[in-house]
């Protein structure tokens, strides 16, 4: 196994250290860097955005030839973690949900015109977009056989009809994809569709309030009443939108850990500097024996997750699908932030607690983690089935099975 780094990965690493550090850790300790909704103001982030731009770092998982720096799994995991490790970070490089999982899978899967008109906005920071198929009970959630958004064929155009929510940033967003019912089978009922924003027959009914931070465009309600989608802007095959679905969520549950583990060792961080400092009885926080024990609990738990998620991602680059190996790394990761932001809370005791760093944000944020793109419950019956269908072979070390 080789776990050395390019040359070329380990610059664009430090760039990324430098301009995270520099740039964007002194912002979040400023209020007025915030909009109402905790994130990065609008005006703010495209001032960074450009600066992202200019040093070459923008769209790093698009395609060369499109102007992104062509990035594999592996090289989005080792740049992801360092941007995110500060909480304005992803968006600025263009990586953060939802348009990272949806610029990756239409550069896989739309036709070299739906690109030029769905994608290349995307790359160039243009236009936001959404991923539309969580629905409200009785449809469709983690279970997308359960749909029932439909998409009825009259003629030359799709006509769909339907209700969805949480469908992370529509508020903001200018192309989605939707995910519909066009037939009955449960493998080969569901197609895909892009649509943009001023298109006729559909509304935005609410934005949600949540319990954490906000991504840009919130997570709102949409009710569709008669859309219409020329079939030129369908995405793959009619009955291929649960392949799209799986391209998709694939690796960005993954993008997801690299993320998530930047975010996790900043709480690290901050922790381990206040405890340096900070005495209390006539002794250091950091020499406290149980102190450091919490310190050294994270500290293994986050490097796990770093290995689950690497191994996940190199996988992905042997050609295979690492379903099982995708599903660990995003329980281990998703707890693991929990983790590591409740216990930098508790050491840095009424300051963690409060705004004077971004433990609350992080923590309040953090519970998403084990919903998201699927709950820990169902990422746990992914690897049961894979340990009851491949026996011993599950625990291979090579590219492994899906």
């Amino acid at each position: 196994m080789d776990f050395q780094i390019s040359a070329e990965h380990q610059h664009l690493m430090q760039k990324i250290d430098h301009f995270v550090q520099d740039r964007l850790i002194p912002l979040e300790q400023n209020p007025e860097s915030f909009d109402a909704h905790d994130n990065v103001r609008e005006d703010l982030l495209e001032v960074l955005r450009s600066e992202v731009k200019a040093m070459g770092l923008f769209s790093p998982q698009a395609p060369r030839e499109r102007g992104g720096m062509g990035l594999t799994p592996v090289g989005q995991a080792l740049l992801y973690e360092r941007m995110n490790r500060s909480i304005f970070g992803p968006v600025c490089f263009n990586c953060a949900a939802p348009d990272d999982g949806n610029l990756t899978v239409l550069s896989k899967v739309a036709t070299p015109a739906q690109q030029d008109r769905w994608l290349q906005p995307l790359i160039d920071g243009r236009v936001r977009s959404a991923f539309v198929m969580t629905e409200p009970h009785p449809g469709g959630g983690s279970d997308p056989s359960m749909i029932r958004t439909r998409a009825e064929r009259v003629g030359d155009v799709w006509r769909v009809h339907g209700h969805k929510w949480f469908i992370t940033g529509a508020g903001v967003a200018s192309h989605f994809i939707l995910i519909a019912k066009t037939g009955e089978g449960s493998r080969d009922g569901l197609t895909a569709f892009a649509f943009h924003r001023d298109d006729p027959g559909w509304e935005i009914v609410r934005r949600i309030p949540i319990m954490g931070p906000e991504e840009h465009g919130g997570h709102c309600e949409l009710r569709f009443d008669g859309l219409e989608i020329p079939d030129e802007h369908r995405l793959m095959g009619v009955g291929q939108g649960l392949k799209l679905t799986q391209i998709r969520l694939g690796l960005a549950r993954l993008t997801h850990c690299m993320r998530w583990l930047g975010l996790a060792q900043r709480c690290l961080q901050i922790a381990t500097d206040y405890v340096a400092m900070r005495e209390g009885f006539g002794i250091r926080l950091a020499d406290r024996e149980s102190v450091q024990m919490q310190l050294g609990k994270v500290a293994m738990a986050i490097d796990t997750g770093r290995l689950l998620t690497m191994r996940a991602a190199w996988r992905l680059e042997q050609g295979g699908k690492a379903r099982p190996d995708i599903s660990m790394a995003k329980i281990q990761v998703a707890d693991t932030l929990h983790l590591a932001a409740d216990t930098a809370i508790q050491l840095c005791g009424a300051r963690g607690y409060s705004k004077d760093t971004p433990l609350e944000w992080i923590y309040r944020y953090a519970r998403q983690a084990r919903l998201v793109d699927g709950a820990s419950e169902v990422h746990q019956m992914v690897i049961s089935r894979a340990v009851q269908s491949q026996g011993p072979s599950f625990f291979t070390w090579g590219p492994g099975a899906d």
